[in-house]
């Protein structure tokens, strides 16, 4: 009695279009990752800054109703 193989069920996978358009991978010297990091937290301080402006803002709003609650 020979034993009979059966085929694999699982298909391989086969390549698509999209990886096909994929964009290769280029290596990035230290320094443009470096300037990658400094642009990311500029646009990170810049956005935390915004809020805290409008936040400032709805405090002096809040400060001056109080201010008016006080005085009557």
């Amino acid at each position: 009695m020979t034993a009979e193989k059966k085929p694999d069920t699982v298909p391989k996978p086969q390549p698509t279009a999209v990886a096909g358009s994929r964009k290769a991978w280029t290596p990035r010297t230290p320094v443009d990752v470096i300037l990658d990091q400094i642009g990311k937290q500029e646009k990170k301080v810049a956005e935390l800054s915004k809020e805290l402006d409008t936040e400032k803002s709805m405090l002096n709003k809040l400060l001056q109703a109080k201010k008016l609650l006080e005085s009557t």
